[in-house]
């Protein structure tokens, strides 16, 4: 299957492309992580937002955020 930038996704056919679950996305779509439209009371979400979800990109950025995290975590034990 390929994900086509310009086409709109429903949440089932985009949890297929990322093989997550039902509960995952919606966690992702109320955080934000996941950008989609509204339409008749469902969530459509462009295929470019799927491909940014799947990019090289935002998986440095989750590793910078969650070095933040440790070495926060790590300063606050430290101070104990």
């Amino acid at each position: 299957m390929t994900i086509e930038s310009n086409k709109i996704y429903t949440t089932k056919e985009t949890r297929d492309f990322l093989k997550i679950s039902e509960s995952t996305i919606k966690r992702m779509l109320k955080s934000g992580i996941i950008k989609a439209y509204r339409v008749g009371g469902q969530h459509r979400i462009w295929g470019s937002e799927i491909l940014r979800l799947i990019s090289p990109e935002v998986e440095s950025k989750v590793y910078k955020v969650y070095d933040r995290a440790r070495s926060k975590t790590r300063k606050t034990i430290e101070k104990w």
